[in-house]
């Protein structure tokens, strides 16, 4: 490509960076504490584009013209704007059960645990629930319920899992941490659809049959449905 059209590609780049930043489409491919990064990276790349442009003008202007015609380069080069279109237009989905139930749960022993409020149920991330109920055998629970958010995935039997994808960096590194639903559980489940569920710890454990991980159980005393949070990645592992 010549300048002019480097210049038109590295300004699209730009834009489609900070749409992502200013809005939640940015959590479908990194986790939040990447935001300022994300808005930085769009300005420096659209300051950049606009130079490129500015100093490619001022070379033209000062340059006679002559019979010479330069090389054109071949128009199917504009297909790479294509996905940066996408990216603008075009919200992919979140990672959701079709990966879940393709990767074994990623659950992780914790380095110790944050003291609970006193409330009834216990409101927890679905990560930090997996973790008390696998390695702390539930004891911080103090046998009052807790309620956990994730969307449903279903095994090749049909055994329904709340999920929740933890991730460190980005999507890329993604992975399901799952828990098991029994008790009252929805006679018709969705998978992908988003359930905030309420429950007590239960002793049961299983094992994911893809990696032999550790998946405890939640006895459901409560289950409705609830819209797609606006980050649907779990970063407790950051913190």
């Amino acid at each position: 490509m010549n300048r002019q059209a480097q210049a038109a590609v590295m300004f699209l780049v730009g834009a489609a960076l900070l749409h992502a930043g200013m809005t939640d489409l940015y959590l479908r491919y990194v986790k939040a504490g990447l935001q300022p990064l994300i808005l930085a990276a769009g300005a420096v790349l659209i300051v950049a584009a606009l130079a490129t442009a500015w100093y490619e003008w001022r070379a033209r202007t000062r340059t006679k013209p002559t019979q010479d015609h330069a090389h054109r380069e071949p128009r199917i080069s504009w297909l790479l704007v294509l996905p940066l279109l996408a990216l603008i237009l075009v919200a992919p989905p979140a990672l959701g059960s079709y990966s879940a139930v393709r990767a074994g749960t990623a659950l992780q022993q914790p380095y110790g645990y944050m003291k609970l409020p006193k409330s009834d149920p216990i409101p927890l991330n679905l990560v930090d629930y997996a973790g008390r109920a696998v390695y702390d055998h539930g004891r911080s629970f103090g046998g009052r319920s807790v309620r956990i958010t994730g969307f449903v995935a279903l095994d090749k039997s049909g055994a329904p899992y709340l999920v929740r994808m933890a991730l460190n960096c980005c999507a890329a590194d993604a992975q399901p941490v799952k828990v098991a639903l029994t008790g009252k559980i929805p006679p018709v489940l969705q998978p992908d659809a988003w359930l905030q569920v309420t429950g007590t710890y239960t002793a049961r454990v299983t094992h994911d049959p893809v990696n032999n991980g550790p998946i405890p159980y939640l006895t459901v005393t409560q289950a409705k449905p609830i819209p797609a949070p606006s980050d649907p990645y779990d970063e407790s592992w950051n913190n």
